[in-house]
């Protein structure tokens, strides 16, 4: 890979070009990331110490917040670093890397997602039979192949990238090494490597959003042959934090990779990456732990002092 560029060392712009707003954006961004890392740890910990959270939902819940909480390691932590001891380099090797991790992990929420949406489905199309299927086995297999898909995924998105020459300008328009930005700087064709980047992309994502689709068609035609209204609102009240969720993920991430790089705007695009890989791994402990009782009185018992 170092063969193909003549570029050894990135320079990243950072969360604005502006610097008046270096330091404001580097505060607020520090404060959310530390709010993000409480938020998913006090998840995973509850789910895990908990006996009455030792269902598919939680467990597939506790791993989405194992993901959030590795996704925004991957960027801010070096951005933040950066941006306050004004050392923005980055080797080709370690931008490399942060790719790989980044894309591993996105894809990783996308495919844990789906499983959520599945285990929903089956919970209230096939309530009879959710026990047997959504066995602990079934559980951890689901996860394991998000896992392997994950790694496989973002090692085509790395080697698709990194192949193509680098040969300058160095100054990535992003606060992370993100797929649009580097395509730019890459001073080869890049037609047939951002086909193959949208092809694969495009048959994953939507893959996934048309299973979750199917799972919610099912579940909504369940819910509306429910005689009472409360039977009604219990089941659909299941779903309400697994669907924000899917609406913030794919209305985020997917306005971001689902379009061609000479569309991309370095500014939409460094907008767009805050929402996806900052707020929403934020925003998700708190969709899941707000509207549930079970899990603001598991997460109660560690925080006892703080009303949930």
């Amino acid at each position: 890979m170092a063969n193909l560029s003549a570029v050894s060392v990135f320079i990243l712009q950072g969360f604005s070009t502006v610097p008046a707003l270096q330091l404001m954006s580097t505060v607020v961004f520090l404060l959310i990331y530390l709010a993000s890392v409480l938020g998913n740890v006090s998840i995973m910990i509850a789910v895990t110490l908990d006996p009455h959270l030792n269902t598919p939902m939680y467990f597939f819940i506790k791993h989405l917040s194992l993901v959030d909480l590795c996704s925004t390691s991957t960027t801010l932590p070096r951005a933040l670093v950066a941006t306050m001891a004004d050392t923005k380099e980055i080797s080709l090797p370690a931008c490399a890397s942060q790719l790989f991790a980044f894309v591993c992990f996105g894809s990783l929420e996308c495919f844990l997602i789906t499983s959520m949406a599945f285990d929903r489905c089956l919970a209230i199309y096939r309530p009879l039979t959710y026990g047997v299927t959504m066995s602990s086995q079934t559980c951890v297999s689901l996860v394991v192949v998000a896992w392997v898909s994950g790694l496989l995924f973002s090692t085509f998105h790395m080697v698709n990238t990194f192949s193509l020459p680098f040969c300058g300008p160095n100054t990535i328009d992003h606060f992370f090494c993100d797929i649009p930005p580097l395509m730019r700087l890459a001073c080869g064709n890049t037609q047939d490597h951002e086909a193959a980047g949208f092809i694969v992309s495009g048959c994953v994502i939507m893959s996934c959003f048309a299973l979750t689709c199917l799972s919610y068609v099912l579940i909504v035609y369940t819910v509306v042959h429910i005689r009472s209204a409360a039977g009604r609102w219990k089941a659909f009240s299941t779903c309400s934090s697994h669907l924000a969720t899917v609406i913030l993920f794919y209305g985020t991430g997917s306005s971001a990779y689902m379009q061609p790089t000479a569309h991309y705007s370095p500014l939409q695009g460094r907008m767009a990456a805050i929402f996806y890989s900052i707020l929403t791994p934020t925003l998700n402990p708190l969709i899941y732990s707000l509207r549930n009782k079970d899990m603001k009185a598991a997460l109660r018992k560690f925080y006892p002092q703080v009303p949930c």
